[in-house]
């Protein structure tokens, strides 16, 4: 299931990176992970300085795989008591 899951997501890069530049080498990996009755959810990233991540979920009741892509746009702290 895991190496689905990324695969997936290998995937999807692939077919949205910008197809006049040639492809960098990158990882694709798994940040976090859950089984919850028959789903999974897996939260992905890769090491393109892109700043995207991947929610991946597979619907084990329909036998499907639902991929939303992310942007990370700004990290904040926010500290309790201020």
């Amino acid at each position: 299931m895991d190496e689905k899951a990324l695969k997936i997501v290998r995937d999807y890069i692939f077919a949205h990176l910008d197809k006049t530049d040639t492809v960098p080498p990158f990882d694709v990996y798994m940040v976090w992970k859950c089984k919850a009755l028959q789903n999974w959810k897996y939260l992905i990233s890769s090491t393109l300085c892109d700043g995207m991540y991947y929610e991946l979920t597979y619907n084990g009741d329909k036998k499907e795989w639902y991929l939303d892509a992310y942007k990370k746009f700004e990290n904040v702290v926010i500290k309790e008591g201020e």
